[in-house]
């Protein structure tokens, strides 16, 4: 099932079914948005905790997935857990939009299954994606997957939106099943996909690495890249290391694991999904009418995210990592803050006020945080234990996407919306300090010199200094 000589793969074919998986788990985030509201009238749902349960769930079945694709991609391969991940995608739709009337816990429970697959997915196309991609195109190519999600997030709310008129039993169940859509695509154009070159030197497929190399290299390019991996990899392996978990956090690569791992769990407890997951809720207790009647805020945030992942990909690779992130961490802690801080000056101020706030938060993150985790994520744990890094990267980003999911409905309900974006407004700040200290500068780079100049941080500062 790998690349073969004969046929060529054009880059492009590559590039977008190698990122399209993000357009699966972007959907399954936001398709729950304009789902829920049907589906808190049609089964009577009023526990805050189910509710967040049943928001969340997707995300607490990722962080399983996120960890063992990464595990599993390490041994099988980046394209092969893909197509799993399609496949497993496509079911736990379907199952979803079969649930039995009432079925809360069973929707719960297949929402994990099908969380499996996204989980994997945000695991799996960074990697894919970082390996395939040139270093001086790599941030903007990476960033295709943010523009993947996003858009996968905008079609949810507009099928929301389409969809929201039938009678509510049915609705919600529409909204749920017509993601196993996207994840039949995706299977049928994984297919054609060739295997990551550096898993394929990995695994001493050189020849094999070298076709693929040529679908996405120029000519003169191709001998000196499988060279510099196949050097990366044999140190590895001449070091006799068998990785395990406790092996990411040895001195050798604790420096690059904290920082990738570190960026990928801030992306989510500063608060963005609270936003995507409950904004006609928001929208709701600010203005008194109900969340089924907002829908159109979900496809304004949505539009917001795909603008700026795509202003993401003009700038990516003008503007270096950190100073994006620290930029945008700013100004996303700014919007979360100032409306506590004026309903405090201005009691009376007008209720929308924290909703315009929120839009530009999501401008800002659309660019900056939205796309770079995965960005980094991709492109800066060292190859021997790039698979399992990654999926551990991706299982605390799920967490905080799993908590900030379930814990948002339970924290509204007990204090306002102003101090509890408040607490996500501080997180932000605590995220900017992060970067600042902890995350070295990657942007034109290779794999191999990021992995050099990260593993001798012992002996150099110049990692955490390179801004």
């Amino acid at each position: 099932m790998e690349a073969k000589a004969e046929k060529k793969v054009s880059s492009k074919f590559i590039f977008f079914f190698g990122s399209f998986g993000g357009i699966l788990f972007g959907y399954d985030i936001g398709v729950m948005t304009g789902a829920l509201p049907f589906l808190k009238t049609d089964w009577a749902l009023t526990n805050a905790s189910l509710i967040g349960w049943v928001t969340s769930s997707v995300m607490f079945g990722a962080i399983f997935g996120a960890a063992i694709a990464g595990q599993l991609a390490d041994k099988l391969g980046r394209r092969r857990m893909i197509l799993m991940s399609s496949l497993i995608f496509a079911i736990g739709s379907i199952l979803c939009g079969f649930s039995p009337n009432g079925g809360t816990y069973y929707l719960i429970g297949m929402r994990i299954f099908l969380g499996l697959a996204v989980g994997a997915a945000s695991a799996l196309v960074p990697a894919y994606m970082s390996e395939m991609a040139p270093a001086r195109l790599r941030g903007s190519l990476s960033g295709i997957n943010q523009t993947m999600i996003v858009s996968g997030m905008l079609i949810s709310y507009v099928v929301d939106f389409v969809l929201k008129d039938l009678p509510g039993n049915l609705s919600w169940r529409l909204m749920l099943g017509l993601a196993s859509v996207p994840a039949f695509i995706l299977f049928f154009g994984v297919l054609k996909l060739p295997e990551s070159p550096r898993f394929l030197i990995k695994t001493g497929k050189l020849d094999e690495a070298r076709t693929v190399l040529s679908y996405v290299r120029k000519p003169e390019d191709i001998e000196p890249e499988v060279e510099s991996i196949q050097k990366t990899a044999e140190t590895e392996e001449s070091n006799l290391e068998k990785t395990s978990w406790a092996t990411l956090f040895n001195g050798k690569y604790r420096y690059l694991v904290i920082a990738g791992v570190g960026v990928a769990a801030f992306q989510q407890f500063q608060g963005a999904n609270a936003i995507f997951y409950y904004i006609p809720l928001i929208v709701e207790k600010a203005t008194g009418n109900a969340a089924s009647s907002a829908l159109m805020w979900p496809i304004i945030q949505g539009v917001l995210l795909v603008l700026g992942s795509l202003l993401y990909i003009v700038i990516a690779e003008k503007f270096n990592r950190r100073t994006l992130l620290t930029m945008g961490g700013t100004v996303m802690a700014l919007s979360f803050l100032l409306p506590a801080i004026i309903n405090k000056l201005v009691p009376n101020a007008s209720p929308m006020m924290i909703v315009v706030f929120l839009s530009i938060y999501v401008a800002f993150y659309s660019f900056t945080w939205a796309p770079l985790t995965w960005v980094l994520v991709g492109e800066i744990f060292p190859l021997a234990v790039r698979g399992r890094a990654s999926g551990l990267a991706s299982s605390f980003n799920w967490i905080g996407s799993w908590a900030v999911g379930l814990i948002f409905p339970i924290m509204t309900a007990a204090m306002s919306q102003e101090a509890v974006f408040a607490v996500f407004g501080v997180i932000c700040v605590f995220g900017v300090l992060f970067i600042r200290f902890c995350v070295p500068e990657t942007r034109g780079h290779s794999l191999e010199e990021i992995e050099a100049r990260g593993t001798n941080h012992g002996k150099s500062k110049e990692a955490t200094n390179n801004d």
